[in-house]
């Protein structure tokens, strides 16, 4: 098994649910002890260098994380060569993905909700939304790490 030294998670416009999961990340390598790369990128380019949303950088910060320094950037075929994996958020990130060339990209949600969309919060009406896809992303962030990176260390 090879060593993972970067992940990259894919999401639409990198402002809701992909800077979420790289500061879920960040935080559990970090208690971990793992030293990786990680970042998140969006498939659309509307974002670009904008903070995460409002409503995500509160509910990481509820939980402990700021993402409030993150800043979005579109997902490029460099990042392909880059990143050992590549993660998309719902099954159109990862058409997305495959479109742009990336061969193998993984869903997040294969990594405990049985393949499950993590839903894009942005369209929920209020904050309850964000909550219940915090939590998604927490479980799957974790179960991947757990598994991908165990020989890590």
């Amino acid at each position: 098994m090879q060593e993972i030294k970067s992940i990259l998670f894919v999401c639409l416009g990198n402002i809701c649910r992909s800077p979420l999961a790289e500061g879920i990340a960040k935080q559990y390598i970090k208690k971990k002890n793992i030293n990786i790369e990680i970042q998140s990128a969006g498939t659309g380019s509307w974002h670009i260098g904008d903070a995460p949303c409002e409503n995500s950088i509160k509910v990481a910060y509820q939980n402990g994380i700021d993402i409030s320094k993150q800043q979005a950037q579109q997902v490029k075929k460099n990042h392909f060569k880059t990143f050992d994996l590549v993660i998309g958020l719902d099954d159109s990130n990862i058409s997305n993905l495959k479109n742009l060339g990336c061969k193998n990209p993984l869903k997040l949600g294969d990594f405990g909700f049985d393949g499950a969309d993590v839903p894009d919060p942005y369209f929920f009406d209020g904050f309850e939304g964000f909550d219940k896809v915090f939590e998604m992303i927490d479980i799957c962030v974790r179960n991947l790490i757990d598994e991908k990176l165990k020989y890590n260390v």
